[in-house]
């Protein structure tokens, strides 16, 4: 089934489209089942930043789309848009109705699970099965290491401070990958998204991260009554998101599998991608 959006010339740099009247950034290639991807919130973040590992190995056999959400890469930035949760899910919502294919697997990653959790809450018919990757959309108290990178302001060694926090294996935080993920935050518009979802006092609350965290939370009722076959990884030493995170949404979804991978942070796709995407077809396949 070929989706109503076109394919993108080149996967990595993606195309454009008008999606609930934003100019969206997406990348969409391959062909079989579609797997719609959501990324995670972390400075300069993108789409093809978070799943650059994934989608050219899911593409053999899978339409692999994954788009840039409202605030964070190539996506438009209108001045009005609130950057809750609803209106998050509502994008990837409308994104995945312009996909026509009928119902798609989701992964999100962090934040992107929070999203991914709402959509399949708010639209199961738009839902087969979900994938959950260091997840939010429980309730939690907001980690030292997830405080750090919503107050995030730019700067070389705050983007390689940051790295650390995101993987077990240090040697992963190069100086190079850094200086990336810093270019990434200061092209026009990113600081200034990233100060009205993020800043401490943005929303006029005593702690607005914390605001952030049960904002993309569901109670625990609306995650049990998601039916979505569902795949829950998390890395065990998570700096950013808690491993009792994962514990807690596997138990409360009714038909979901739990892997944990051992000396792994927050970055399972990237720490472990080969198993990463081996999980993911494999779920996706039965």
């Amino acid at each position: 089934m070929k989706p109503d959006l076109p394919y993108t010339p080149d996967l990595e740099k993606g195309a454009f489209a008008k999606i609930n009247g934003i100019n969206t950034h997406y990348h969409l290639a391959g062909q079989g089942p579609a797997i719609v991807f959501i990324h995670g919130s972390g400075p300069g973040v993108s789409a093809w930043a978070n799943w650059r590992l994934a989608l050219p190995v899911l593409q053999a056999n899978y339409t692999v789309a994954a788009l840039d959400v409202v605030g964070f890469g190539y996506t438009e930035r209108p001045d009005n848009f609130e950057f809750s949760t609803k209106d998050w899910a509502d994008h990837v919502i409308s994104f995945i109705e312009a996909l026509g294919v009928g119902p798609v697997h989701i992964v999100g990653n962090s934040m992107g699970g929070g999203v991914a959790l709402h959509v399949a809450y708010r639209r199961p018919e738009l839902v087969n099965k979900i994938a959950l990757m260091g997840t939010t959309g429980c309730n939690f108290t907001i980690t030292d290491g997830l405080a750090t990178v919503w107050a995030y302001k730019p700067s070389k060694e705050n983007s390689l401070q940051l790295l650390n926090f995101f993987v077990y294996n240090k040697a992963m935080a190069t100086p190079d990958l850094a200086e990336l993920r810093y270019r990434a935050s200061i092209q026009p518009g990113f600081q200034e998204s990233w100060e009205k979802m993020f800043y401490p006092n943005a929303k006029g609350d005593e702690n607005p991260l914390q605001w952030r965290v049960d904002q993309l939370a569901l109670e625990d009722e609306q995650i049990a009554s998601i039916q979505a076959p569902a795949l829950v990884i998390h890395g065990q030493n998570d700096e950013i998101i808690p491993v009792a995170n994962a514990h807690k949404v596997f138990e409360l979804l009714p038909t979901s599998q739990l892997h944990i991978f051992n000396k792994c942070g927050h970055w399972t796709q990237i720490e472990h991608a080969a198993s990463f995407n081996r999980l993911l077809g494999a779920f996706f396949q039965d």
